[in-house]
C-alpha cells in the first residue's frame, strides 16, 4: 500500500489540556481506497503489554483537536490505547478534493483504524472497541453492522447523517418535493463546479450569529465558533463541508442491518439534545440485551462534545461498559 507523506503539526494545538497521564504520538494508516488518515495515539504510562484499544472520530465536520481527541485521551488515561483519527479530506488526513465526504468512505475509515489498531504489538487484536460522536455516531454504528472484529461499540449525541440528508431536520423536509428541491441545488452546483474547476463550500457554523437563530443552532456557535471548540482544522469552525458532497448520503440509508449488530452497544444522548430523537429511533432497531440507552439529564447536544462546563460526559459509564466487554 502506498501511503500518502503528510505534514503533521507537531506542537499540541488541542482545543483540551494535554494529560501528564499518557504518552502521545501522531501516527498514520491507510484505508482500502488508498486514502492516509493521521491520528492521534494515546498510549497509558506504564501499560501493560497488550491492551484493549479504542478508535474515536467525530463530530461530523470536526477534527480530531477537538471532541474526539478529548474522549481519546481520557479512555487512555482509564487504561486503554487509543488513537482519534481525522476522516478521509478532512484536517490532517490526506484525501483529495478536500472536505468531501461519503458515508461507504467513512465506515471504512473506522474499519481502517480497526486496522490498524489490530496489529499494533501492544493491542490485543480481539478487545478492540470504537466511539463515534454526534455524526460519526452514525458511523460508528454503521461500522459495527460489517466489522466484526469491533466487540464494542460506543454512540455519543448522535446523529444519523443519512436521514438528515434525506429528511432534513426533525424530518420536516422528508417529502418528494422537498427532497427534489435539494437534488437540483446540489446538480447546480455540480455542473458550476465542473465549469469552474473548483468546490463551493456550503459553509460551517453561521456566524455572524443571528439573534433569531434556532436554540440547537446556538448551541453549534457556541462550540464551534469560540474559545470553547475552535480551531482552524475544523470544518464546521470554518468553511464547511463542499456542497455537493451532499449527493451520497441523500443516496443512502445508514443502519440498515443494526438488527443484527451481536456486538455490545452504548448509546449516550442528553436529554435536552434537539438531536436525541435520532438515537431514540436508532436505539429500537438494536437487539439483544447488551445494547444500552443512556440519557443524559438536562445535557444539550454539545454538552456531550467537552462536557459543557458540567461533566455531562460520563466517562465512568463508558470506562465500565468498555471494560466488560472488552475483557
Amino acid at each position: 500500500m502506498k501511503t500518502e507523506e503528510l505534514k503533521l503539526v507537531t506542537e499540541w494545538d488541542k482545543t483540551f489540556p494535554k494529560s501528564d497521564k499518557v504518552e502521545h504520538s501522531k501516527v498514520t494508516f491507510i484505508n482500502h481506497f488508498g486514502i492516509t488518515l493521521a491520528a492521534d495515539m494515546y498510549v497509558p504510562k506504564n501499560a501493560e503489554a497488550r491492551m484493549p484499544a479504542i478508535a474515536v472520530s467525530g463530530p461530523f465536520g470536526a477534527c480530531k483537536e477537538q471532541a474526539s481527541g478529548l474522549y481519546a485521551q481520557t479512555m487512555a488515561e482509564r487504561g486503554f490505547l487509543t488513537v482519534a483519527f481525522d476522516p478521509s479530506f478532512t484536517g490532517e488526513s490526506g484525501g483529495f478534493p478536500r472536505a468531501m465526504h461519503s458515508p461507504d468512505i467513512n465506515v471504512e475509515d473506522f474499519q481502517a483504524a480497526v486496522d490498524f489498531l489490530s496489529v499494533q504489538d501492544n493491542v490485543d487484536p480481539e478487545r478492540i472497541g470504537i466511539i463515534g460522536i454526534c455524526g460519526w455516531g452514525g458511523m460508528a454504528l454503521q461500522t459495527a453492522c460489517v466489522d466484526t472484529r469491533i466487540k464494542a461499540t460506543v454512540t455519543s449525541t448522535m446523529y444519523d447523517m443519512s436521514r438528515i440528508a434525506g429528511n432534513g431536520y426533525f424530518d420536516a423536509s422528508d417529502n418528494k418535493e422537498a427532497r427534489k428541491e435539494a437534488r437540483e441545488a446540489i446538480n447546480r452546483q455540480r455542473t458550476e463546479d465542473y465549469r469552474s474547476d473548483t468546490y463551493a463550500r456550503a459553509g460551517g457554523v453561521v456566524d455572524p450569529l443571528p439573534e433569531d437563530a434556532p436554540f440547537f443552532v446556538k448551541d453549534y456557535y457556541d462550540y464551534y465558533k469560540t474559545d470553547r471548540g475552535y480551531h482552524a482544522r475544523s470544518l464546521n469552525s470554518n468553511e464547511g463541508w463542499t456542497v455537493q458532497a451532499g449527493t451520497s448520503l441523500a443516496n443512502t440509508r445508514l443502519f440498515a442491518y443494526a438488527g443484527e449488530i451481536d456486538s455490545a452497544v452504548l448509546m449516550i444522548h442528553g436529554e435536552k439534545a434537539h438531536s436525541c430523537y435520532m438515537s431514540q429511533d436508532a436505539f429500537k432497531l438494536l437487539k439483544g440485551d447488551n445494547k444500552e440507552l443512556l440519557i443524559i439529564p438536562d445535557a444539550v447536544h454539545t454538552d456531550l462534545y467537552d462536557g459543557g462546563g458540567k461533566d455531562a460526559i460520563p466517562f465512568d459509564k463508558m470506562e465500565d461498559f468498555f471494560k466488560e466487554n472488552l475483557k
